[in-house]
């Protein structure tokens, strides 16, 4: 039988964060396939990739984009909750660097050529 050391609040706390981070990043996929998917039935379509999905939002965003106007104003909602989303997840990545510069173990592997990004 293996046993596990018991997890402090603070630990249970930043696997929370990352997990959260998950799911948003998993919503935000979803968006991102449901606007391309929504788009290339009117024939605009977009390479795959978050990278991409502004092209489309243009698209929806234009007036003269040839997008009727019913599917336009649900095509708006989806870019909104998109938005939200990236803006979320921003914050959670903030918060993630921001605990990682608090925590010296972590500190010390991002400083380690190959493991993380050299912190100053």
């Amino acid at each position: 039988m293996r046993f596990v050391a018991v997890k402090s609040e603070e630990k249970q706390a930043s696997a929370v964060i990352f997990r959260t981070r998950d799911v948003l990043v998993g919503q935000r996929t979803q968006l991102i396939n449901a606007i391309r998917g929504h788009m290339s039935e009117f024939g605009l379509v977009a390479p795959q990739g978050p990278s991409h999905v502004e092209r489309l939002i243009t698209q929806v965003e234009d007036p003269a984009s040839g997008v009727p106007e019913a599917a336009r104003c649900c095509l708006v909602m989806l870019v909104e909750a998109l938005r939200r989303l990236q803006e979320q997840v921003r914050s959670l990545d903030a918060e993630i660097a921001a605990r990682a510069k608090a925590d010296d173990t972590a500190h010390r592997l991002m400083s380690v050529p190959g493991i993380g990004e050299a912190v100053s």
